[in-house]
């Protein structure tokens, strides 16, 4: 009974790598997550915008404004996600 209460010991660096592995895989499927997410939001509003009157088909116009309006999102995305990521480096360098 004494044995249960007894601290466990430090983890191993094959548990220390397991959960490593986890926290990367969590992040790799946040990351997966945002880019769908900003890729349904960026549907959502170029086709609002886009697209007057919806019918069976595109017209040339919808379809051009659709291409400008979802690389516009795809650019300020990339514009922010290098700002942020360079932010976050240069913090944690600093500390």
């Amino acid at each position: 009974m004494a044995d249960f209460f007894k601290s466990s010991p430090a983890p191993t660096s094959d548990m220390a790598a397991r959960k490593e592995a986890v926290i990367s895989k969590v992040r790799q499927e946040i990351a997966l997550a945002n880019a769908q997410e900003l890729l349904n939001k960026a549907g959502e509003k170029c086709f609002a915008k886009c697209v007057t009157k919806p019918s069976t088909s595109l017209s040339g116009s919808e379809q051009t404004c659709l291409t400008h309006c979802l690389e516009r999102y795809l650019e300020a995305f990339t514009i922010v996600s290098r700002t942020y990521t360079s932010r976050v480096l240069r913090e944690r360098d600093a500390s």
